[in-house]
């Protein structure tokens, strides 16, 4: 009888572990709207105390190589910022980002080496104030 009862609370965590991962998983893909700045991945830990600049930005971008990301507000991570080209037009910028996030991509920090969410932009808009 005891090895009955531990298969059926095995199967019911097992049952538990794979709901959980669903759930986890189903956020992935879906659109979201995230206000922040459109910084780079050199300098945006940075962000928590002090807004970008676009010529901050831009120069990051060129000469060390970065990427443009996003610092969201709400979390206070950095997520690389696709399509690049969009992001580009508006470093230093506050803005709302709606999208999805998918995957994750190395990068070079101030600080070394890094990486992060890679967020998809269906559109980069100035944010209201």
């Amino acid at each position: 009888m005891m090895t009955m009862t531990k298969k059926l609370s095995a199967v019911g965590v097992l049952f538990l572990l794979a709901s959980s991962m669903t759930l986890l998983a189903a956020p992935n893909g879906a659109t979201h709207t995230w206000k922040g700045y459109v910084t780079d991945t050199y300098c945006g830990l940075n962000r928590v105390n002090k807004a970008p600049t676009a010529k901050c930005t831009l120069e990051c971008v060129k000469d060390r190589h970065a990427k443009y990301a996003f610092f969201n507000f709400a979390d206070k991570k950095v997520y690389i910022l696709n399509p690049q080209s969009e992001a580009a037009k508006y470093a230093g910028q506050t803005v709302e980002v709606k999208g999805s996030v998918a995957g994750h991509e190395k990068f070079v920090t101030g600080n070394g080496p890094s990486s992060g969410a890679i967020i998809t932009a269906s559109s980069i808009t100035p944010a209201s104030k």
